[in-house]
């Protein structure tokens, strides 16, 4: 009895540790399944700038290939109509309205508090390395920043375990890269100092040396010159750190393939921000006469080799089937904003928002509706969607793909889109926020564009007018606007007056968001 009882519990013994093995073996497959996550932002860049939504004058093969073999979504959204906003909500999951974000100054302090939960911090949780290469423009450090020492808060305070940098944008100072959170190359005998309310050191500026400069700049971005482009800002020393703009696609295409070499072993999330199409612009030699529309053509040729060279790269590797990439903007596009690049003289049958009504900065659907592809070979099968959903949305989204369950503070505007950006579902978000100067909703077909506050109202006159002076109509009106967007797309035939409920609804509903989160 004694040995039949040994043996029934050596065998136990075995049956459970082969089961604890098996689950082990199990975790471990299952952990290296885990999708890698690219997300590669570019700048500006509007629906119709790309091939596969009508692009004219420019060639993009390289998006144009993702979209062939993935989704390409017709109504998909950044969250707000300029830069800053849209990214603060694409990390945090958060309407950027929440945090006050607006287009920060190039000395700007870091706009994610430390303790809001992100996307790569999420991520960071659930086993993935993370890494932001690129335009930056989410502010650094607490207010005043030494550009000669190790800058924090920063990028690995918010979920980044690598970070290399475009710290603002191309025509903002301080012109260095930032990674790891100092300054490249910069040498401390020559210390670098940034100033954004006087002129400091004796570099040259636009408004003094105007000869010096390689494009004419207007009042705001007529400060420092730096190779031959005058920014917005003072600067003065960090001379051996100084950029060259027509390095960047090379430079963010090295950063971007040593972090995938580096993490090739292990789940990874890439967050890639480009500076093109950005002003100003400044394509690299071997990308200039691309295409027929000048400089921001160029610029988008160049943008769309990153990508080539990017995805090529994950198949190299033979990544590709296990990563997860989005191509997408920030905002709308525009042509001239602050410098004489003849973006509009050399614009010729193309149009950069496609069909839609706006561009940067406006309240109009150019604003916000962006070129966005979803990729994944072998997961994702070819097709064009049109549901409705939003980048604040990838934060839950991807939570749900690696099944990380959201807590009551994270991503408190993000819903599950999962189903829809991996093309199971056509079924989007039946209401949507938009952001610009003022609030729009979607709401199925229809489109509600809130009313200028009057009690702003001269301060936001004088914002529109600077967006008119760029070429953009900014969608701003005292009077309530409502637009059928299934019989309307282009936004040109105000019924509002003929749908007060309707109206009101929708104006209800913008009021319950900005109250409160609309996920719980």
């Amino acid at each position: 009895m004694y040995k039949q009882l040994l043996q029934v519990l050596i065998f136990s013994f075995f049956f459970i540790s082969c089961k604890s093995e098996v689950r082990k073996e199990s975790n471990q497959i299952i952990n290296s399944k885990k999708p890698n996550i690219v997300i590669i932002y570019a700048d500006d860049l509007g629906f119709g700038d790309i091939g596969v939504n009508g692009a004219i004058g420019v060639a993009t093969p390289n998006i144009d290939k993702l979209a062939k073999n993935g989704i390409n979504f017709t109504d998909s959204h950044c969250s707000a109509a300029t830069c800053t906003p849209s990214r603060y909500s694409l990390l945090t999951g958060s309407y950027a309205f929440r945090n006050d974000a607006q287009i920060l100054a190039g000395d700007a302090p870091l706009l994610i508090d430390v303790n809001t939960p992100t996307l790569p911090k999420m991520l960071q949780k659930n086993g993935y390395k993370t890494a932001v290469v690129g335009k930056w423009h989410l502010g650094l450090g607490n207010g005043t920043v030494d550009w000669n020492k190790e800058i924090s808060p920063g990028p690995k305070q918010v979920g980044f375990d690598y970070s290399f940098l475009i710290p603002a944008t191309g025509d903002r100072v301080p012109t260095v890269y930032v990674e790891n959170q100092n300054v490249v190359k910069l040498n401390i005998e020559d210390p670098l100092r940034v100033s954004y309310t006087e002129k400091i050191g004796d570099v040259p500026t636009g408004y003094e040396n105007p000869e010096f400069r390689k494009q004419k700049a207007d009042p705001q971005h007529n400060k420092t010159i730096i190779n031959g482009i005058s920014r917005i800002g003072h600067m003065s020393g960090g001379k051996s750190a100084w950029w060259v703009d027509e390095e960047f696609p090379d430079k963010l295409v090295e950063k971007s393939k040593a972090f995938i070499n580096t993490n090739k072993n292990q789940p990874f999330f890439l967050y890639l921000a480009y500076h093109d199409i950005h002003v100003p612009r400044s394509p690299n030699k071997r990308f200039l006469g691309k295409s027929d529309m000048g400089l921001r053509g160029d610029a988008i040729a160049q943008m769309d080799w990153c990508t080539g060279e990017v995805v090529n790269y994950l198949e190299e590797l033979g990544l590709d089937k296990n990563t997860i990439v989005v191509f997408t903007s920030d905002n709308g596009p525009v042509l001239n904003d602050g410098y004489e690049d003849e973006a509009v003289e050399k614009l010729g049958a193309h149009k950069p928002a496609g069909v839609y009504r706006g561009g940067k900065y406006s309240a109009f659907e150019a604003g916000t509706r962006m070129p966005t592809i979803v990729y994944w070979p072998e997961t994702i099968k070819s097709k064009t969607s049109n549901a409705l959903w939003s980048q604040v949305d990838l934060y839950a989204s991807f939570a749900d793909l690696i099944d990380h369950k959201l807590d009551s503070i994270e991503a408190p505007d993000s819903f599950n889109m999962l189903d829809v950006i991996t093309g199971n579902s056509a079924e989007g978000r039946d209401e949507m926020l938009e952001e610009s100067f003022t609030f729009s909703l979607r709401k199925g077909e229809w489109k509600y564009i809130q009313p200028l506050v009057t009690n702003k109202k001269k301060s936001l006159e004088s914002g529109i007018g600077w967006i008119k002076k760029k070429g953009i109509e900014p969608g701003g009106s005292l009077q309530p606007q409502l637009y059928n967007l299934k019989e309307d797309v282009s936004e040109t035939t105000n019924v509002a007056l003929e749908n007060e409920k309707l109206v009101e609804d929708m104006q209800s509903k913008i009021e319950m968001i900005k109250k409160k989160g609309t996920r719980f």
